[in-house]
């Protein structure tokens, strides 16, 4: 029988950063609203047409998720009609640079792939 070694690792943090900012970023469609509100703010019609597969009651409860996490912030716009517009909260600008990293390796992946087929 094998003798169990001693852990000499430090011991990690009760909460796991890690997952906590894929909690942020695990929902479906999540990181393509907030990739769409990398550029400026959007008001949630043009989101819709941003990302076409995405249902409005997703969409709307995506918003809700992601404005009561912090990632993004709601702002009502005085128009006639009234209308909200959606924006990236600092925390939700730390999250591109992320996102953009995802992407790189993902374009890395493909080109892999592509080469070896």
């Amino acid at each position: 029988m094998l003798r169990r070694r001693k852990n000499k690792a430090p011991p990690l943090p009760p909460i796991c950063p890690l997952t906590e900012c894929m909690r942020l970023l695990g929902g479906v469609w999540t990181v393509d609203i907030v990739w769409r509100l990398s550029g400026e703010p959007r008001r949630f019609s043009e989101l819709r047409m941003d990302i076409p597969k995405i249902s409005a009651k997703v969409l709307s409860a995506r918003l809700r998720a992601l404005e009561s996490n912090g990632v993004i912030s709601r702002t009502v716009v005085a128009s006639s009609p009234p209308s909200v517009e959606y924006a990236l909260t600092e925390l939700g600008r730390a999250l591109i640079p992320v996102i953009e990293t995802i992407v790189d390796v993902g374009k890395r992946l493909v080109r892999m792939q592509q080469r070896a087929s």
